[in-house]
Parts: structure tokens; C-alpha cells; sequence
């Protein structure tokens, strides 16, 4: 994300949060230059998955299953 320097000083805190949580660095636009922001420590990835909902019933019925009419060669 590219962000000017006066749209850095009115979000300042909830930009470093934004990089503290995606790990996604900000650069910041100043005098023809670009100045980025990166987390020291990027966020484990794994902390972003959702949880799904898990099978319900006996997994050996899975395997068992007859797929011969939707199997197609």
C-alpha cells in the first residue's frame, strides 16, 4: 500500500496495525522518494486460517462409498 505523509500522520495507528497484522509493508511517498514500513517479524501464516466445519460421522463410510455412475475415464 502507498500512502502520502499527511495521510500517514492522520492514520498513523491504524496503519501500523494494519502492518503489524497483514505483514504487508506501507510505502510512504516523500519528496520524489519512496520510505517503506515493514514488520521486523512477519505474522505466521497459518494464524490467518478460518476454521471449517469437520466431518461429521464415521470416515471409514467415505471410503466405502460407491462412485462408478459419476466416475467418468
Amino acid at each position: 500500500m502507498v500512502v502520502t505523509t499527511s495521510a500517514l500522520r492522520q492514520n498513523i495507528y491504524s496503519l501500523l496495525d494494519e502492518v503489524l497484522e497483514t505483514g504487508v509493508p506501507i510505502e510512504i511517498n516523500r519528496r520524489k522518494q519512496r520510505l517503506r514500513i515493514v514488520p521486523v517479524k512477519k505474522p505466521s501464516k497459518l494464524a490467518n486460517l478460518k476454521g471449517r466445519t469437520k466431518l461429521k460421522g464415521d470416515p471409514q463410510d467415505i471410503v466405502h462409498l460407491d462412485w462408478s455412475d459419476e466416475w467418468k475415464a
